[in-house]
């Protein structure tokens, strides 16, 4: 009797181990056409293998995809210049109470902190590959502007690690967006 079971259990052992490596087989078989995969390993000085609609995708954007983006950080900074100048004037006044003068200083100081964020965020996602990126952090989270064009499942991904990487905001405050 005790031989029988151990028996069954190693058939059922040998059964369960097949189907894994069947199951395994089916879901890893490679398809005809390699997709470009988030995290793959190239050399350095290799060339780009690229396929034509990555080609096109990152050549060139359009004019107004580019517009877009010039005029939204020009708008960005110039919100940011009206905060540290509207400090520097309380900084300037000689009747502002401490109150007054710590508030504005504190606002620098933010504003300073989320430019320096920002600019490195963007320069993580254009160094991952996309040709043009806007990094907005607000009280409610961090949105995250790409062309439409490269907007897919992987731009998320790297998005998000970008912003996480540099500012401790959760994942469900982080938005990417395509222009």
């Amino acid at each position: 009797m005790k031989f029988q079971k151990r028996y069954i259990i190693s058939a059922a052992i040998v059964l369960a181990l097949g189907a894994a490596v069947y199951v395994n087989w089916q879901f890893t078989s490679a398809p005809s056409v390699r997709s470009k995969e988030l995290g793959a390993a190239s050399y350095v000085n290799a060339t780009p293998a690229s396929t034509a609609d990555e080609a096109k995708q990152t050549a060139s954007l359009s004019r107004e995809t580019t517009d877009y983006f010039s005029s939204e950080r020009t708008k960005r900074q110039a919100a940011q210049d009206k905060v540290l100048d509207e400090a520097k004037e309380i900084f300037d006044m000689e009747n502002a109470n401490a109150d007054d003068i710590s508030e504005a200083q504190k606002n620098v100081e933010k504003i300073l902190k989320n430019f320096t964020i920002q600019e490195s965020i963007e320069g993580i996602i254009k160094a991952k590959g996309f040709s043009e990126c806007l990094c907005w952090i607000s009280d409610e989270g961090v949105t995250v502007v790409v062309p439409e064009s490269e907007l897919n499942d992987a731009t998320v991904l790297i998005a998000d690690d970008a912003v996480i990487s540099h500012y401790d905001v959760s994942y469900e405050n982080i938005s990417v967006v395509g222009a």
